[in-house]
């Protein structure tokens, strides 16, 4: 028997895996619901999801993976073993062969957390690689050349921002602020100016419906009804809020991105920076598709600004590239 070989993107809002021969064959939150009594696993995914912030005492739905890195050792292994038994990629004979990413400035012990959790789930081999190195491969850029691309990746945790030339990364951060801060802040502008209370669900949607990082001039200012708990009275209240609010909401934190990316060109060789004002920056991840953001960067930094083809899926399809040539690893 072969052994599969295995693409995870294990990231903090979803997990994605890619099978060799098969492409990205599961999409799925990284959410696990456990009975606290039992320390059963309940629901993996998308099911266990839709209890966040609905549970009664005893079940318990928990992120297992905190900015990136694991936050939850015993659920994180779980979660893999669930969707691995799921995706039937165990055999009786036959381990498969594990790429998993991480975000680019994590420790040696997280590192090392991550590579065991993908031992004690089956694997035969596994191999970590850094996020932004294979969200580039992925976004069909090629990186073995004596060229510098520059990605952005803005995830759910973590964003990493890579300059990347002759197949490896020649500069980089990695911040912690990414799609779960951006939902904070909506969260947080709606408690101090509604005196509204809104769960986690409910700013993601609102962020994933009208969120805008760059508000044009003469565009339409989209809104959206939302309800939660009023803070004044204890009942439940509807308010309509708007994408303008929504701009101001996440500016702060928009403008860390902005910084960082600045940062890394700041420390960029000359000739590298010359190919990126030609070849432009490629968003990657689901902080991509926020309206506006590619505007926003571009006008900020002075540098073309594109939204890659596949952003949602360029990490766990970079994998899949990655596993066909091993020697780059």
């Amino acid at each position: 028997m072969f052994s599969k070989s295995v693409g995870i993107d294990l990231g903090t809002a979803n997990v994605l895996i890619f099978v060799k021969g098969q492409g990205v064959i599961l999409d799925e939150p990284a959410v696990v619901s456990i009975d606290a009594h039992t320390k059963k696993c309940l629901a993996v995914g998308t099911e266990a999801k839709q209890m966040l912030g609905r549970t009664p005492g005893r079940i318990h739905a928990i992120r297992p993976l905190k900015d990136g890195v694991i936050a939850d050792f015993e659920v994180t292994e779980m979660m893999l073993q669930h969707f691995m038994k799921k995706l039937k990629l165990k055999g009786l004979f036959s381990r498969p062969n594990i790429l998993i990413c991480c975000p680019s400035n994590i420790t040696s012990v997280e590192r090392k957390a991550i590579s065991d959790a993908a031992y004690r789930t089956g694997a035969k081999r596994v191999f970590i690689e850094e996020e932004p190195k294979v969200a580039a491969v992925g976004a069909k850029l090629d990186i073995s050349k004596p060229t510098g691309s520059m990605v952005l990746d803005i995830g759910g945790g973590t964003t990493d921002v890579a300059i990347l030339s002759l197949g490896d990364i020649v500069t980089s951060t990695s911040l912690k602020i990414a799609g779960d801060t951006l939902d904070t802040d909506i969260i947080k502008y709606v408690k101090d100016t509604y005196k509204l209370l809104i769960g986690d669900s409910t700013a993601e949607r609102i962020k994933t419906t009208i969120g805008t990082a760059f508000m044009e001039e003469g565009s339409e200012d989209q809104e959206i009804e939302i309800s939660g708990r009023d803070l004044i009275t204890g009942l439940p209240n509807s308010i309509t809020i708007k994408a303008s609010e929504t701009e101001f909401a996440m500016r702060e934190s928009l403008q860390d991105i902005v910084r960082a990316c600045r940062s890394v060109l700041e420390q960029t060789p000359p000739e590298l920076s010359a190919d990126i004002i030609v070849r432009g920056i490629v968003l990657t991840g689901g902080g991509a598709l926020l309206r506006g953001i590619d505007r926003l960067i571009a006008d900020a930094l002075n540098t073309p600004v594109y939204v890659a083809e596949n952003a949602l899926t360029a990490v766990a399809e970079g994998t899949g590239i990655m596993l066909d040539n091993l020697d780059y690893l």
